[in-house]
């Protein structure tokens, strides 16, 4: 039953990435800029909502489901962070704390021009959260 639920999470963690992965190559050509055009500012907007359920994703639920595949205490989101860390999924816990807070900036930020200032952060931080993704998943592929 827990392999059923590890594949079915690799699937939709497989989705999630290439969404993201969509939204970072368009937003990764306009570059940061002083003013955006309204298509270029719905491309930012988007990669900031698929970088902000990508995280979370990752963290409450990819990270979660390989703790019980695994049989490890299911324990705080720290706990849960930890072991991911400790099965190389991420180089800096640090690193992965700071990704949470811009995505804590993100959902928070409801006034257009303030969103705008994390643009330079979600793109520095989408590309570290492509790589653990992809890292995870291998790590996935070869624990099945």
């Amino acid at each position: 039953m827990m392999r059923e639920k590890l594949l079915l999470d690799q699937q939709l963690l497989e989705k999630q990435l290439f969404w993201i992965d969509i939204s970072y190559s368009e937003c990764a050509k306009i570059g940061i800029k002083e003013q955006y055009s309204v298509e270029e500012f719905g491309k930012f907007e988007t990669l900031c909502s698929r970088y902000s359920r990508g995280i979370d994703f990752l963290i409450r639920k990819i990270f979660r489901t390989l703790d019980e595949y695994e049989f490890e205490n299911q324990g705080t989101l720290i706990d849960i962070v930890n072991n991911a860390h400790k099965r190389g999924l991420f180089e800096s816990v640090e690193t992965l704390r700071i990704m949470k807070d811009v995505r804590n900036t993100i959902v928070h930020e409801y006034i257009e021009d303030a969103l705008t200032e994390v643009f330079e952060e979600v793109l520095q931080y989408t590309e570290q959260l492509i790589q653990i993704m992809q890292t995870t998943l291998k790590y996935i592929e070869d624990s099945k």
